[in-house]
Parts: C-alpha cells; structure tokens; sequence
C-alpha cells in the first residue's frame, strides 16, 4: 500500500500573515493552487487599475506561486477563472493571451459570480502538474 503525501505551502510573499488558507496544496506530483486575486504582495489590497490591473497582478503572484516550487505557467493544467462582470471576459482574455504567448494553453472554464473577496473583478484558481515529481 502507497502512501500519499500531502504539503501544504505558503512563501509568506504573497498571502498576509493570519488568512486561514495556504497558498497551495501539494498532492504528489499534482499542485493545487488556492483562488488568487490582483492583490499586492503581502498584502490585502488589490492592485488599482480594474480588470486589466488586477488581472495583470493575479497572473503575477500564480507565477511567484509555481516559481517557488520550481514550476512555471507552463506546469499549469487547469484554471477557473472568476468574473465578477462577464463583460469584462474580452479584457481578461487579452490580459491572459499575454501571459501564456506560445506557452500552451491550461483547460480553462470561467463564469460570473457575484461578491469576490476583496471587492476583486478576478479571482483565478489552478491546477498544476509537476513533471519531475
């Protein structure tokens, strides 16, 4: 019989001392990342600037994420992305195209919600696969 490990991890660069949720979860080879907002390092403010701005900065701390765990955007296999105004999609998506350029593409699935922490535009949660694990 297997065991499963199971870490939990948290740099403490991103998420504020004290919030009850780590910055992510490691089962085997699979990591998955806890939603993340456009909120400024180590804080709980959200970068200034809408849509674009939050979406910029959301991409940003995923990356800081998998670059603490030795992976980067090209380790992700899924994202769920949270719209606080599905208006917004086309402004997100050509905020997200930047990010990703010829990297191949997660799965991805996203929908409207209402009431994101923070009053964010974004939230975005992820899967990611470590291959050297």
């Amino acid at each position: 019989m297997s065991t499963i490990t199971i870490e939990r991890f948290n740099s403490g660069q991103l998420l504020p001392a004290g919030v009850p949720f780590p910055e992510g979860v490691r089962v085997g080879p699979m990591l998955y990342l806890s939603g993340q907002l456009g909120n400024l390092p180590g804080q709980m403010a959200l970068i200034p600037g809408g849509i674009e701005a939050e979406s910029r900065q959301t991409l940003e701390n995923i990356r800081a994420i998998l670059r603490g765990q030795g992976l980067d955007l090209q380790h992700l296999v899924r994202c769920t992305v949270m719209l606080a105004d599905m208006g917004e999609w086309p402004r997100f998506n050509a905020v997200y195209k930047e990010f990703f350029g010829d990297t191949p593409l997660p799965a991805r699935s996203a929908f409207g919600c209402n009431g994101l922490a923070l009053g964010a535009r974004v939230e975005i949660e992820c899967i990611a696969a470590d291959p050297s694990a």
